[in-house]
């Protein structure tokens, strides 16, 4: 090839290469719904004197095999949920982290609603019992560091509901 052809072909596919090409915008992701990772079987709101510190999707844990259960197995918790473990009567309570992946917040709430005790950052699958600092009859575990971020104090108190059951 002569070396003014090879310049001018050179120059062509340069050229071309140059050349600005029109492609059509990508259309936006669909969005992604996290899938929840309890079943909402209610609301509970966190209050402090009137205020409310904050409100919950929760699952409610009040069978003996609910309560075993707990969150064992289960992805992370989000920001808006929450598993309520409630009990016939106020005692003292143990928590453990058996087969539970992630670290929680405990918190350990008295028959008067009032939060008694809050164990922070819970260690994941850890069988080492989380006691309650005095008798509860209701125990609220949420994603760790989510009590640091609500500024949440013994003496909270709690308010729950439950949906009504589904019609068949």
């Amino acid at each position: 090839m002569r070396p003014t052809l090879l310049v001018a072909a050179a120059l062509a596919l340069a050229a071309a290469g140059c050349q600005k090409t029109e492609t059509p915008p990508s259309p936006d992701p669909p969005a992604v719904t996290p899938t929840p990772v309890i079943r909402n079987d209610g609301t509970l709101t966190f209050r402090r004197d009137s205020t409310t510190v904050a409100t919950l999707i929760v699952e409610i844990a009040d069978t003996d095999s609910s309560r075993m259960r707990g969150l064992m197995e289960r992805p992370p918790l989000a920001d808006t949920e929450a598993m309520l473990f409630v009990f016939d009567r106020a005692e003292p309570q143990a928590f453990w982290m058996a087969n539970t992946p992630s670290p929680l917040d405990i918190i350990y709430v008295g028959a008067d609603s009032a939060v008694v005790s809050i164990a922070k950052y819970t260690k994941p699958f850890s069988t080492d019992q989380i006691p309650s600092e005095g008798a509860a009859q209701f125990v609220v575990e949420v994603r760790a560091g989510w009590a640091d971020a609500k500024g949440l104090v013994p003496g909270d108190k709690i308010a729950w509901t439950r949906n009504a059951p589904p019609m068949v």
